[in-house]
């Protein structure tokens, strides 16, 4: 029987994902054809801010990479649009001609930011915050400009402006109303969020409507309608989205706001559905993904032909996390004469709590600074639950008793649309015994993690008496049900050597790792076994194994080696000789102070170092960085200490040892602390006559202070404590896992007691020094060797647009 040719247009989370339910219902009844605009896989749109603020990567964020199209032989044509759809002929015709007949036929096509039509809203620097576009666009113009203004103090345009002051931009925040997120927040919770982050740095102009953007050809500042006047070199426009309707209107399908569809999601079109943020749906168009996903299975049933429940509708909920700012909404968050509030406000912890009754029954909650609750509540509102039972339940503190109340049917997972009964089935059908089984069989806590402890809850009480505590252990990744300690333990009790004798012998779930787990085991081995062990460079990611920063353009970033940030005119003439020679498009000073040189070709990168002559800076990679210095007490009239010297000695000690992460150390001859030594993690700091030694500080997304460990006396001294301190670091943090949230983690205390002790620092830097001694300079192995540069430095080949 020839199968059915289903089409999807629009490539986003909502289509997509109709497309993976209709798959587990009824994997080998159609022939599957997906159009997408933009030139991706399937990506989590969500997580744009966290890319923009530097917490993850564009691949961390896609969902289905281009081989699950290949795998469930879906035919995508990327960077597509499709322009026509004749309806009586059942055709799709896009914008390179192809024509695609199609016997049912799903839209997604999503929505489309709102620009404000005021005057300069064209002009250069002006942009949306919607796709990977807008985001790099955005930290493009953070390496060149300082200051930015976000019109809109809604979810977005806050999540945006956290982005760009992670990015070192100055940021102005423009609302239209007099406190922030006012559709999700009352004024109490609105302007604790704003006290929040206005202590993070941002800066807020509320009760404004934006007139004009300034400049002649450039963005150069805003307008307001009462005449006053800021300057800008980037104005992000984060005021809402409207439903990408055009391709409908255009072919005849009803639309109103969006596309109207019914209960099952048809349109007015015979065979024609449509999901996501262009469906309105009894007058409604929705924009978060809980909601799309409902819709999703909704549509995924009707369209194999199974009978199941009509979509009803969603209550809308918000979590917000802005920098540790937690905040929940969900349902209706205003009094009037009918609905009333419970409220908790405790300004010493930062907190605040409102649930809103109506005709006795739960219909709305406002938190701020401790969202335990949400789940409870929105399960609450969800069932429109009788206030008692608030009082009752969500007072206990007993997550048993949230879980227990719970029906099947209820989200647990709003970002991924996962149920409490989806969970509870996966778990006894498969038998599954971690969150991160579940996690990788269901797609709950997948997203942002907001629902992992009820997922841990949920997972207790299905397993019962079978639960222990080691059933929340976090497995290295979904091939495998180990946690790094055990694979770590397995590594050293059996001697393996090689990353697929550990995936064989451990029994992993698939063959060959995945991007996960590879990088990770290869470090560990390397940690487990300095000497023998030999470096796998296929499982390194792309900017380690080429020794240079991959750009956007394809081309690297060099950045030469100058010990605690000091040069001499030797090696300012030779970066100045390479940088004419090879064409180098910029050269910037680095944060780090040393230089940075952009636009290298790849083929171009072993003659760039040989050129050079100066060591590789490891800016690519997952071990020392750089020492910063102050000037100290040689120039300095401040200056306690010769801190140069002894950022240039750590630098020399440590450069080239793998770590779990990067790590950056600073030195300071005094407390007025110029080189930042209070959020590296490692940071020294002179005081008369003896160095003070910090740890677990971070500037970057999570800005954490380092910790005072000890005080010593000399600089041999601070080279011992560092270098058992990053052993330590080396031998017990999880991949990828930065000091802050391992300090964290493992507890400051249980550190300090680790490294004062004189035996185990002596011992942890005995094997820190065996990891030295085999290290070899990076760029000088490869200039060496014909065979590195002929099988590494070949051109990037760019992913076609589409997997066929």
């Amino acid at each position: 029987m020839a199968k059915q040719k289903l089409a999807l247009i629009g490539n986003g989370m909502a289509g997509v994902r109709c497309i993976e339910e209709i798959l587990k219902i009824q994997p080998e009844r159609f022939e599957v054809t997906v159009f997408g605009s933009e030139p991706h896989p399937n990506y989590d749109r969500i997580q744009l801010s966290n890319v923009l603020q530097g917490a993850t990567t564009i691949d961390d964020i896609t969902i289905n990479d281009w081989n699950w199209y290949k795998e469930n032989n879906i035919t995508l044509f990327s960077g597509e649009t499709v322009t026509n759809i004749d309806t009586a002929k059942q055709i799709i015709y896009s914008d390179t001609n192809r024509a695609v007949e199609y016997d049912q036929l799903i839209l997604a096509t999503g929505s489309i930011p709102f620009i404000l039509p005021i005057k300069g809203a064209d002009k250069k620097g002006v942009t949306a915050f919607r796709n990977i576009e807008d985001c790099e666009k955005m930290i493009e113009y953070s390496k060149s400009y300082k200051k930015a203004a976000v019109i809109g103090g809604g979810l977005l345009g806050l999540e945006a402006a956290r982005g760009l002051l992670n990015l070192g931009m100055q940021v102005d925040v423009i609302h239209l109303s007099e406190y922030l997120m006012d559709r999700q927040l009352d004024p109490t919770a609105g302007k604790m969020l704003q006290r929040e982050l206005e202590s993070q740095g941002m800066n807020f102009y509320l009760g404004k409507q934006t007139q004009e953007v300034l400049g002649e050809f450039d963005v150069k500042g805003l307008r307001f309608s009462d005449g006053e006047e800021i300057s800008a070199d980037l104005v992000v426009m984060a005021v809402g989205i409207k439903p990408n309707v055009q391709l409908a209107n255009d072919c005849g399908i009803p639309v109103n706001r969006g596309i109207i569809v019914d209960d099952y999601m048809k349109t007015g079109i015979p065979n024609i559905y449509s999901v996501g943020e262009c469906a309105e749906h009894r007058e409604m168009v929705y924009g978060l993904v809980a909601p799309l996903y409902e819709q999703g299975k909704v549509l995924a049933k009707k369209i194999c032909g199974l009978d199941g429940k009509s979509y009803e509708g969603s209550v809308l909920s918000t979590k917000l996390k802005v920098s540790g700012v937690d905040v929940f909404s969900a349902g209706e968050i205003f009094e009037d004469e009918q609905a009333k509030s419970i409220k908790e406000f405790n300004e010493w912890n930062g907190t605040y709590k409102k649930v809103m009754i109506r005709n006795g029954k739960i219909s709305g909650a406002v938190l701020f600074g401790d969202t335990k609750e949400s789940n409870n509540l929105l399960s609450m509102i969800n069932k429109n639950a009788d206030v008692s039972e608030y009082l009752k339940v969500g007072t206990s503190g007993d997550p048993s008793s949230l879980v227990t109340s719970m029906s099947h049917e209820e989200i647990v997972c709003g970002c991924n649309g996962v149920t409490k009964g989806d969970i509870v089935t996966a778990i006894e059908s498969k038998g599954l015994t971690s969150i991160e089984e579940v996690k990788g069989c269901t797609n709950a806590s997948r997203s942002c993690g907001g629902c992992k402890p009820l997922v841990g809850d949920i997972l207790e009480l299905t397993l019962g008496a079978d639960f222990s505590e080691s059933n929340h252990k976090e497995s290295i990744c979904t091939c495998t049900t180990l946690s790094r300690d055990e694979v770590v333990a397995e590594i050293r009790e059996k001697n393996l050597t090689h990353t697929r004798e550990v995936m064989n012998v451990l029994g992993w779930n698939t063959s060959d790792g995945c991007s996960k787990c590879k990088p990770a085991l290869n470090y560990y081995l390397g940690m487990i076994h300095p000497v023998e062990y030999e470096d796998e460079k296929e499982s390194r990611y792309v900017n380690e194994r080429l020794h240079a920063n991959i750009q956007k353009d394809g081309t690297f970033s060099v950045v030469p080696r100058m010990y605690g940030g000091v040069t001499n005119p030797d090696q300012l003439r030779k970066i100045a000789n390479v940088a004419d020679k090879y064409n180098v498009k910029l050269l910037k000073v680095t944060g780090g102070q040393r230089i940075d040189m952009f636009g290298v070709e790849k083929e171009d990168l072993p003659s760039v170092w040989a050129d050079l002559d100066m060591p590789s800076g490891y800016a690519y990679g997952k071990t020392l960085r750089t020492v910063k210095t102050c000037v100290g007490e040689n120039f300095c009239r401040f200056g306690t200490q010769d801190s140069i010297g002894l950022g240039i000695a750590l630098e020399k000690k440590f450069e080239r040892v793998g770590t779990p992460h990067k790590v950056k150390m600073a030195v300071s001859a005094c407390p007025r602390n110029c080189a930042e030594s209070g959020i590296k993690d490692l940071g020294v700091v002179g005081v008369d006559g003896a160095w003070e030694i910090y740890i677990g500080g971070n500037g970057g997304t999570h800005l954490r202070a380092a910790e005072l460990l000890c005080k010593v006396k000399t600089s041999d001294e601070v080279i011992e404590i560092a270098g058992a301190y990053l052993q330590h670091y080396r031998e017990t943090a999880n991949y990828l896992e930065r000091t802050s949230v391992w300090v964290e983690r493992v507890g400051f205390d249980t550190i300090k007691t680790i490294i004062g002790d004189k035996q185990k620092r002596i011992e942890l830097n005995q094997r820190l020094d065996e990891a030295i001694s085999v290290l070899q300079e990076p760029w000088k192995e490869i200039i060496e060797s014909k065979a590195i540069q002929t099988g590494l430095f070949q051109k990037v080949k760019i992913p076609a647009k589409s997997n066929k």
